[in-house]
Order: structure tokens, then C-alpha cells, then sequence
């Protein structure tokens, strides 16, 4: 695997954002409807705020199920929550031009496992540690180790 590969070679740029005034019942849908695990959370002027894995948001679902009493208490609970109250405020990012080894090195040290990729002040893509896999393992050419 080159380790120097750009991440704008595969990062993902078809994302789906929420704001921060998204309810949870909203991005319950969004995470049951779609395969990713990681949602940015951007402000009205379009910048990254936050950022809520699925992970995140189910154990804080568990919780509030095991913390409440009964259906209705817990989804009167759900219309009170809202991104901005679930997500990881201020998460660390790259820009498109930082490489494969420095996303693996965050990965490595820190335990999230999705940097949002902003360029000139905007979120341009996603990377994860599935993407990581996914090129070392099947878009590396052959002998290209390091």
C-alpha cells in the first residue's frame, strides 16, 4: 500500500449530512435507511459542527430505552433530542491532499474511526477505516508495499 496516496483518491464525496437541529428520530431513519456508519453534522452555512457514528447514537438509544418508562415516555424523550446533542463536537478533519499514512497514523492513535475531509473551509468527503482496509487490500497494486 502507498502510503503517500492522496485521500482524494478515496475519500467518499457523495455524503449525506444532517444539521444540528436534525431530530433523533430523523437520523434513526437516515442510519436504518443507508449502509454508512458516520453522519457529519453541519451548521446553515455549511460547516462541519460535529460528527455522530451509529455506534454513537445506538448505545445513547439503548440508554435512553433502559432509562425510561414505557414506549410513549421514550419517544416524547426521542423528539427532544436533536444532532447537536448526540454528536462528537468538533471532530478532528484533512484536507484531500493529506495521504493515506496520515489518516491511518489518526486512526491508529485515537479511537473514532471517520475524519470528514474539508478543503478551503468546506466538507468535500468522508474517510474511514473501512476505506483504508479497502485499499490496502484491493486497489493497491501489486508490489506497491512499503
Amino acid at each position: 500500500m502507498n502510503t503517500n496516496t492522496a485521500l482524494r483518491d478515496l475519500m467518499t464525496t457523495d455524503l449525506t449530512v444532517i444539521q444540528l437541529d436534525t431530530p433523533f428520530n430523523k437520523i434513526k431513519s437516515i442510519f436504518d435507511s443507508n449502509p454508512f456508519h458516520h453522519l457529519p453534522v453541519v451548521d446553515n452555512m455549511a460547516m462541519v459542527k460535529g460528527i455522530i457514528s451509529k455506534q454513537d447514537f445506538t448505545n445513547l438509544a439503548f440508554r435512553l430505552y433502559n432509562e425510561t418508562g414505557g414506549k410513549i415516555y421514550s419517544e416524547k424523550t426521542y423528539n427532544n433530542i436533536f444532532a447537536k446533542d448526540i454528536m462528537t463536537k468538533n471532530p478532528v478533519f484533512l484536507n484531500p491532499d493529506d495521504s493515506v499514512g496520515l489518516a491511518a497514523d489518526l486512526f491508529l492513535e485515537n479511537v473514532y474511526h471517520a475524519i470528514p475531509i474539508m478543503e478551503d473551509g468546506v466538507l468535500v468527503g468522508i474517510i474511514t477505516t473501512h476505506d483504508l482496509i479497502a485499499f490496502a487490500f484491493y486497489k493497491s497494486p501489486v508490489g506497491d508495499e512499503e
